[in-house]
């Protein structure tokens, strides 16, 4: 499974990079405008620092305000991905993209019949947000189970991008539901590190290793 990370602070997504572990970035209108900074800006140092997909979503709800924001966009780098609302605006604006050559996001996506008109439509990644539906008392994951079965049914390209992902938790169980990537907080990304038997075993193998005297080098 990729793993994107859902940020605009770049200071973070270049120490979290050097990892190798990061495949791409996602950003959304609530993420720039916390960075207080000219969105172009932001997305153009983004693509600097990761080669894979990085998703700008456009914030014009009318078919012709998306297809020249997502023009505008994707101008940045090579690299980006345009994401559009799940909305049937939305949706007609995917399959002109996809005309063009364009990479989409199709984001909020709740039902496996809204990412099955998005598959239709071209788009090259669908965001279910899992999160949000745990938030009112749904099975988010569950949501990625129905998505998989109906991409798998059709062959559809369009990859499954879990979105709204809270905790490690929420990564492995979308890895076991068959996502094709999560977009995760940094802080999240730092957790897949760790376990409280991890950290145990280590610090006992380095106070036996300490006790023994030796050395590797």
């Amino acid at each position: 499974m990729q793993i994107f990370l859902d940020t605009t602070d770049v200071a973070a997504l270049k120490t979290l990079a050097a990892t190798g572990l990061v495949d791409g970035v996602t950003t959304n209108p609530s993420l720039i405008a916390k960075s207080g900074r000219p969105m172009l800006e932001v997305i153009a140092e983004i693509c600097a620092v990761v080669e894979g997909p990085v998703s700008a979503e456009v914030s014009a709800m009318d078919v012709e305000g998306m297809l020249a924001e997502g023009r505008k966009l994707a101008a940045i780098a090579p690299n980006v991905v345009v994401k559009v609302p799940m909305t049937k605006e939305g949706l007609i604006a995917v399959r002109l993209f996809a005309e063009e050559g364009i990479q989409t996001n199709v984001t909020l996506c709740f039902t496996a019949a809204q990412a099955l008109l998005a598959a239709k439509a071209g788009a090259g990644y669908v965001s279910p947000f899992i999160g949000r539906l745990d938030d009112i008392g749904e099975d988010g994951m569950q949501l990625i189970h129905d998505i998989r079965a109906v991409f798998d049914n059709y062959a559809f390209d369009t990859e499954i991008l879990a979105a709204s992902v809270r905790t490690a938790e929420h990564v492995q169980a979308a890895a076991i539901a068959g996502a094709d990537c999560a977009t995760i907080p940094p802080a999240v990304f730092e957790a897949l590190f760790r376990h409280p038997l991890t950290e145990k075993g280590l610090q006992q193998f380095m106070l036996d290793w300490a006790t023994a005297g030796q050395t590797i080098l």
